[in-house]
């Protein structure tokens, strides 16, 4: 039986909330009586940083990592090893990692993978970025093999599958490709794995395999 609320505004809120994922409607009615019940600057604070944040958030141009202002912080930053690229498929495998402390190069987010069953194929995808970029990198280099691409993305079909797709695209252009060693279980995601699991598979890296 659906819910009856005593306010549209309410029933507004909740229906606003509970679009996020994993929350129901239960929860989200909970979460809305509760900012209804705080001071209105602090619910005016978190509306206007969501906001800002919709409205005003940036992507690198590099990487695709989300930045407050053009090239990011990582990108942007000089000591870090420019000629390692990891693939991943989502700001959060970015965060996961670099909370390892054990990967000093520099990313590229996909924006997700490859899944035909929900309709995201490559073009959907910045593979295609992803390719140039490289391809640009290994003619402006007397060795390409100095460049390595790691592939850091889930290890399920869907994971496999988009490896298998970049690697294909990019395997002509002389670079070393590699992937995270199986110390993360078949299907696990990166965003779940913890740090020290994570950090010995980049630091166990292997040679990308067919």
């Amino acid at each position: 039986m659906s819910e009856k609320y005593p306010s549209e505004l309410l029933q507004n809120a909740v229906d606003a909330i509970s679009s996020l994922p994993g929350i129901g409607s239960r929860s989200a009615l909970r979460l809305a009586l509760h900012l209804l019940g705080q001071p209105k600057e602090n619910v005016h604070h978190f509306t206007e940083s969501v906001r800002k944040l919709v409205d005003e958030v940036q992507y690198c141009p590099e990487c695709m990592m989300i930045s407050d202002q053009g090239c990011c912080s990582i990108c942007a930053d000089k000591s870090r090893d420019h000629s390692t690229i990891c693939v991943v498929e989502s700001v959060r495998d970015v965060m996961s990692i670099e909370n390892t402390g054990q990967y000093r190069g520099v990313y590229h987010i996909l924006g997700g993978i490859i899944s035909p069953i929900n309709g995201i194929g490559p073009s959907n995808l910045t593979i295609g970025h992803l390719v140039e970029r490289l391809r640009a990198m290994s003619a402006a280099v007397d060795d390409p093999s100095s460049i390595e691409v790691i592939m850091a993305l889930s290890g399920d079909v869907e994971g496999e599958t988009t490896a298998f797709y970049i690697y294909r695209q990019i395997s002509a252009f002389g670079i070393r490709i590699t992937a995270l060693a199986r110390g993360l279980g078949f299907g696990d995601d990166l965003e779940y794995a913890d740090s020290l699991t994570l950090g010995r598979s980049i630091i166990n890296r292997q040679n990308f395999k067919i």
